[in-house]
């Protein structure tokens, strides 16, 4: 939606100088005061921690209930059993923290940055995590996160060869949408190029299924027939070709479903 505003001529200087007031965003400073009884105490309940600067801070077990840490920087912070509860974090950069056994339940992470973090067994019941960075984050919970952007993250490593990463995410994707197909086929695909032909074949024959209960014949066909092709490898391969000419083929085949 657009709006036809007048021209700067016709808007009185006064009334200009108030609509530029009033669009400004306000700037919070740092509350040094309680960020350093954080960091001397690990209690800062209800502390107002906007903007502080907490890189690679140890607030293991930390007491941080209804903070406010809006665009916090706790990159590579150790949050481990940190009490979170009802914490504001819009915006807060926690890439690489530890947030394991963390409690982050009814907590505000608006587009939070939890890339590389590590959140195994963290409990994030009633967490607001609409547009949250996730890439890489490790033992999230199958609360957090979309299955579609999981899949999106790994069609992208897997465009870059990152075949590794491409697998993880696809994991991701499987554990929030166990019937998601493409998951399924583009996992397949990459186990493929990492020489896990085992779980390449299982992958697709998962694909296989799902497609066919689908009524989608011409992917699965496709599949089956890379599927034969995987199994039945050539009696001579080449030297230095890792799956040979037949599994190859085979990954051809299939490139066409694995992109976007």
């Amino acid at each position: 939606m657009s709006f036809n505003l007048p021209s700067k001529t016709a808007i009185p200087v006064g009334f200009t100088a108030f609509l530029t007031a009033s669009m400004a965003v306000p700037a919070w400073a740092e509350n040094l005061e309680h960020t350093q009884k954080l960091l001397a105490t690990r209690q800062c309940s209800s502390c107002e921690l906007r903007n502080a600067g907490l890189v690679y801070a140890d607030l293991r077990g930390a007491d941080l209930r209804q903070a406010d840490l809006t665009q916090a920087n706790l990159s590579r912070a150790n949050l481990q059993g940190a009490d979170l509860r009802g914490a504001i974090l819009v915006g807060a950069s926690l890439s690489g923290a530890d947030l394991t056994e963390a409690k982050l339940d009814g907590a505000n992470l608006n587009a939070v940055d939890l890339r590389h973090a590590y959140m195994t067994n963290a409990s994030v019941a009633g967490a607001n995590l609409e547009q949250a960075m996730l890439q890489g984050a490790i033992g999230l919970p199958a609360e957090i996160g979309k299955a579609e952007d999981f899949y999106k993250w790994a069609v992208a490593h897997g465009e870059q060869k990152n075949y590794a990463a491409a697998v993880e995410n696809f994991n991701q994707a499987l554990a929030r949408q166990p019937d998601f197909a493409q998951a399924y086929l583009g996992r397949g695909l990459a186990r493929l190029q990492t020489s896990d032909r085992t779980g390449a074949i299982a992958d697709l024959k998962q694909a296989d299924k799902l497609f066919t209960a689908s009524g989608d014949t011409k992917t699965a066909q496709g599949i089956q027939q890379s599927i034969k092709e995987l199994e039945t490898p050539p009696a001579k391969p080449k030297k230095g070709n890792g799956f040979g000419i037949n599994l190859l083929s085979a990954f051809a085949t299939l490139l066409q479903f694995f992109l976007p």
